[in-house]
């Protein structure tokens, strides 16, 4: 009995080991920018790298700063946003539309799909000759090579995402008895919205490379008029600063267009682990 008693009797906990806190993913992703940053600047403060090929960390804030002071930043983010907005409400009008011609219509698909896919290879500096001829050195080819870039892949997506929708929800329509306008709207674009939010995604991050491009052309004023005038006269911290603001606007409407997948797609989330 005695034995079976010790047996039975519970092992005594040793002591506990305090655990380290544990750090955010967010933190975590930022180590590795931090140190790249921290090589740079001590490269830079060395010798090793030259202020002519690349301005210093220290040098870009101070920069920056400097272009937020005097108002030359504010002035060239106002008319590169303007450029954006109006390319984008263009470009997703015309890759929506097309989308949907395509998608619900098998005519529609061979008029409309094979010239996007050959246009989805065209590179952009290659169109530019072509749109100076067309439209001149003005705002329009700007903002024609922007709508471009958004049409593009907002169309590929939401194409797919329309023909990716279950077959069974058409018959349900059929015994609903609802209308094309209804079908579209309720049955369709829901359908593909999760697909069309990854295009939007793409043609967002695509418009801002339009934009680059575009904006390095017969351009007066603008975030890439900034960076073109700082290279004549070899002004890396300018260019750099007008690159990070770029890359801010990128991650920035990604963000936003993730916010929307949130609230748009909260149903999914039951399946996700």
């Amino acid at each position: 009995m005695s034995s079976i008693a010790v047996q039975a009797r519970p092992i005594a906990a040793g002591p506990r080991v305090p655990r380290l806190p544990r750090l955010s993913a967010g933190w975590l992703r930022l180590i590795s920018p931090l140190i790249l940053v921290a090589v740079w600047q001590l490269a830079a403060a060395t010798g090793l790298l030259s202020e002519r090929l690349l301005a210093s960390p220290v040098t870009v804030v101070r920069t920056a700063v400097e272009l937020i002071q005097d108002g030359t930043l504010a002035d060239a983010l106002s008319v590169s946003l303007q450029r954006a907005l109006i390319g984008f409400v263009i470009g997703a009008a015309v890759g929506v539309g097309l989308a949907l011609a395509a998608g619900l219509s098998r005519v529609g698909e061979y008029v409309v799909d094979p010239p996007m896919q050959m246009l989805r290879t065209l590179p952009f500096y290659g169109l530019i000759p072509l749109f100076i001829l067309w439209f001149g050195i003005g705002e329009l080819p700007k903002i024609v090579l922007v709508a471009f870039g958004v049409a593009i892949p907002l169309y590929l997506n939401t194409f797919a995402g329309i023909r990716g929708v279950d077959g069974k929800l058409a018959e349900l329509a059929q015994v609903q008895q609802l209308g094309r306008v209804a079908l579209i709207r309720h049955i369709v674009l829901p359908g593909a919205l999760p697909q069309t939010l990854v295009g939007l995604r793409q043609s967002l991050g695509v418009a801002w490379l339009a934009l680059i491009v575009a904006e390095q052309v017969n351009a007066d004023a603008g975030l890439g008029f900034l960076i073109n005038d700082a290279r004549e006269f070899l002004r890396t911290d300018v260019i750099v600063v007008g690159l990070l603001v770029y890359s801010v606007l990128g991650l920035l409407t990604d963000a936003l267009v993730r916010l929307i997948e949130r609230r748009a797609l909260g149903w999914r989330r039951e399946f996700v682990s």
